[in-house]
């Protein structure tokens, strides 16, 4: 069984990958890596969930259906983001 800081640098691991891992676009070895994890780490499998979910839900998105002051605030708030030294 893995230690605790392993298992939490293999959790940061999956959150930097996991756009690959969705899209289809992690090599072979680092996906089966990445299902290994996952079968064995419930918090990162509720992640991908979420990640799908999201995606899901995002891709019905479009300029039109969203409305000008929400639009104003996800630039905002993605600006403040870049800004950040941390990135949220």
């Amino acid at each position: 069984m893995m230690d605790d800081i392993t298992a939490s640098l293999a959790c940061k691991e999956l959150v930097e990958i996991i756009t690959d891992y969705l899209e289809g676009m992690l090599p072979e070895r680092d996906r089966r890596r990445f299902d290994t994890h996952i079968l064995t780490c419930a918090p990162c499998r509720d992640y991908v969930e979420e990640m799908r979910t999201t995606l899901r839900l995002a891709g019905r998105l479009t300029v039109d259906s969203i409305s000008p002051g929400t639009r104003d605030e996800l630039l905002r708030a993605f600006r403040r983001m870049k800004a950040s030294s941390t990135g949220l």
